[in-house]
């Protein structure tokens, strides 16, 4: 339970109220302040709260930082089924830039203590904050275009199937921001699907078509 006063009148926040009041706060030290400045002492003054509010519910700051993270990262869905690799893969790298480029070049620069601190990377946290049922964007376009017959069924590691997302992500890192729309149609076209055995047309590379 927490109190805050609102033009001199006390009011109580319990659960999901009080919750996402913190985590709110959280978010905005966050992103003003970096990892660095992430501390219970400072969420807590910022939310209207104690200390060991925050303590109860988030026993380790990393833990305040996933909760705050699972709020405002959702997870992206995978886009609609075009019937084609090729348009499945630009949808969701168009989506991807436009929604997230922001977000992503801010989290990389102020979570950099955190990397730092946890030895961990930008991929490991993606994937504490996906659901444990959801199979990642990329892959389950993949797995469509198996189904479909586009794509021979065989095994294919995680850096290949996921090879767009962090082409993407590096143009963005180095640009600061979004992408230009030609250097998506390059990075599937040019890269991905090339090493994927498949034509940017739609038809299968004669490499898979000779498997076939």
């Amino acid at each position: 339970m927490s109190e805050r006063r609102t033009e001199g009148i006390a009011t109580r926040r319990r659960g999901a109220t009080l919750e996402n009041a913190i985590t709110d706060a959280a978010w905005e030290v966050l992103v003003e302040q970096g990892y660095h400045g992430f501390t219970y002492e400072v969420v807590a003054a910022r939310a209207g709260t104690s200390k060991p509010v925050l303590y109860r519910r988030w026993p380790q700051r990393e833990d305040l930082l996933v909760a705050t993270l699972a709020r405002y990262w959702r997870p992206l869905d995978v886009p609609p089924d075009t019937g084609s690799l090729r348009q499945d893969a630009l949808t969701l790298l168009r989506t991807i830039n436009a929604e997230r480029s922001r977000a992503v070049v801010l989290l990389r620069i102020q979570l950099a203590d955190y990397f730092r601190e946890t030895g961990t990377t930008f991929d490991d946290l993606r994937g504490r904050l996906r659901p444990a049922d959801q199979t990642p964007p990329f892959a389950a376009l993949v797995e469509r275009a198996v189904e479909r017959g586009e794509l021979a069924d065989e095994p294919r590691s995680a850096r290949l199937v996921n090879l767009p997302f962090d082409l993407l992500r590096h143009d963005m890192l180095m640009r600061m921001g979004a992408v230009p729309d030609e250097a998506i149609v390059e990075i599937v076209d040019t890269v991905w699907l090339p090493l994927l055995g498949v034509s940017p047309h739609g038809a299968q590379s004669t490499r898979n078509a000779k498997q076939a």
